[in-house]
């Protein structure tokens, strides 16, 4: 009888051999533990990848990730800051017509002589008509089509500062200069030429900041 069989027992309930059997669990509760604990690691590999992001983006609080150095997402343009880009017309591509509404003589066909020197085509010089005579406080009135006002006005007001602006039912494309009391002299050379570089190269709206 080996030593490992207890007092009193024998028989098919002896023991035999020298050694303790091993006790081993079934393999299937085993492979149930292996599933569970990578099913774990997962899930906490997931849930910090979610914090990484929530820490260097944005967080979904409208925070900007400075630690990882994104920048800030531009915004859509709105009609607020888009700015319309057109070729201008040229000056001698503009018919003016130059009228007097003020009591100085000579004074419509002096404006229009400096006109032709800066290329622009003069048509009609004389006194202002009966509407405008002496009624004209500022320093002049461009008048023209409804399309002027983006065409022809835009030029000619570059070169007299403080100019009205009106439209007439004329179909033709000519525009008319009406110069009023306050008129002193057309806007210097110099700078009535950057007024009309500027007319072609628009400035472009600064980046918004973060």
């Amino acid at each position: 009888m080996s030593m490992l069989t207890p007092p009193g027992m024998g028989g098919k309930y002896r023991i035999t051999g020298n050694t303790y059997p091993r006790m081993r669990r079934p393999r299937r509760r085993r492979r149930i533990v292996v599933g569970l604990s990578a099913v774990v690691a997962l899930g906490l590999a997931g849930w910090g990848t979610l914090q990484l992001v929530d820490v260097f983006g944005d967080g979904g609080n409208g925070r900007t990730g400075t630690a990882a150095g994104t920048a800030c997402k531009p915004r859509k343009a709105t009609t607020a800051t888009t700015t319309a880009v057109y070729a201008p017309l040229k000056p001698a591509q503009i018919t003016v017509n130059v009228y007097n509404a003020t009591p100085r003589a000579g004074l419509a066909k002096a404006t229009a002589d400096e006109l032709k020197k800066r290329g622009f085509t003069i048509g009609k010089v004389g006194n202002a008509p009966a509407a405008y005579d002496k009624k004209v406080p500022g320093p002049g009135v461009l008048l023209g089509a409804t399309d002027s006002t983006k065409a022809a006005f835009p030029v000619l007001a570059t070169q007299l500062k403080g100019a009205a602006q009106k439209t007439d039912p004329r179909r033709t494309a000519d525009v008319d200069l009406i110069i009023g009391t306050a008129f002193k002299t057309l806007t210097p050379p110099k700078d009535a030429t950057a007024a009309m570089t500027a007319l072609a190269e628009p400035k472009k709206p600064a980046p918004e900041k973060c």
